[in-house]
């Protein structure tokens, strides 16, 4: 119930401004000599309208090409997942006695009798 606030206030602000303007306006379209006579508030919310979709159709094509290149990462992401896990694999548990000292308890050294 709280998302459907917003959008309410908007439909009053929207209905409001509709009620204030109702001039009507004449509107000519190029190249043609087709001319119309509408309300002003409704020229005006159709020219709104009309720039949302173009601006929500730029935004669109935009993110196109950003989730193509997301799902390039994303497949990236899983060949180099799957080279790591082979390379893992593969390689051999280290020896852990390779390269250290013996372990053997050094013999002690007597000092030379004396007498």
């Amino acid at each position: 119930m709280l998302r459907l606030i917003p959008a309410l206030i908007l439909i009053l602000i929207l209905a409001l401004f509709a009620l204030s303007n109702r001039q009507p306006v004449t509107i000519g379209y190029w190249p043609t000599d087709y001319t119309t006579q509408v309300p002003l508030a409704v020229a005006i919310l159709v020219g709104m309208a009309i720039a949302f979709v173009l601006g929500a159709a730029v935004v669109w094509v935009d993110h196109l090409g950003l989730g193509r290149r997301a799902r390039r990462a994303e497949s990236e992401v899983r060949r180099l997942k799957a080279q790591l896990a082979d390379a893992e694999a593969r390689k051999t548990p280290p020896s852990y006695t390779q390269g250290l000292p013996s372990m053997r308890r050094p013999e002690p050294v007597l000092p030379p009798p004396e007498g």
